[in-house]
């Protein structure tokens, strides 16, 4: 079948059903390549961080090696370490009174941690969105064509193989539209959404042993150099 049919025969209502769903299958194919190549990046620029940072003599060293890294985990050390020099730049200005080094540090990591986590999951809503609801954007253009097909048999007063398949026809591709942009979109919302719970444990995990090691170290007591 030829879809320009419904587009030259359609009425308003079925074209613009169409173009809805036309408009969510590129915007999910879209999410899905755009999302998929930052995974992939993200885990990548995960493993060189955390490799840089524990790999590194001293503070100041694995601060500098991280600098120009977008990773989650460069941006989590680097948030670490601000936290640590910012307590310290402040501890006789009523800060260092208010909280210790431990809690000041917990809310900054855990701050770091909701930042790189939101950023993960942008786009997933819009994935989301369209598996819950192309079908049923589709299975309405099929009944609102099925029933402009039934009113123009009517109007003509006879009904045959010829007259019914066509514009019947040309409903039901309109189902099966809605399910070829929201397979994709619930596919692709849950593998991301595995692929950035692996990601958040790593996070999570460097998280614990970033903190640990900027409380204990001797450099963390002096304001990290």
């Amino acid at each position: 079948m030829n879809l320009l049919t419904v587009f030259h025969q359609g009425d308003s209502v079925l074209v613009t059903v169409f173009l809805l769903l036309i408009a969510m299958s590129i915007a999910t194919w879209y999410l899905i390549l755009m999302r998929g190549m930052n995974a992939w990046r993200v885990r990548q620029g995960n493993r060189q961080a955390e490799q840089a940072v524990w790999a590194a003599p001293d503070w100041k060293s694995a601060e500098s090696a991280v600098a120009d890294s977008d990773a989650p985990i460069a941006a989590l050390a680097r948030q670490g370490l601000a936290a640590v020099r910012h307590y310290h730049a402040n501890a006789h200005k009523g800060l260092g009174d208010s909280c210790t080094l431990d809690v000041f540090l917990t809310r900054a990591i855990r701050k770091g941690l909701a930042q790189q986590t939101g950023r993960l999951e942008s786009g997933l809503t819009l994935l989301a969105s369209v598996g819950s609801t192309a079908p049923f954007v589709g299975l309405f253009g099929t009944v609102w064509g099925i029933y402009n097909a039934l009113v123009h048999i009517g109007a003509q007063g006879q009904v045959s193989i010829g007259t019914v398949s066509g514009p019947i026809g040309e409903a039901l591709v309109a189902t099966a539209a809605g399910l070829a942009a929201a397979i994709p979109a619930v596919l692709a919302y849950n593998a991301l959404t595995r692929s950035n719970r692996v990601i958040g444990q790593e996070l999570d995990h460097f998280a614990h042993d970033l903190h640990a090691h900027l409380l204990t170290a001797p450099e963390a007591g002096h304001g990290v150099r």
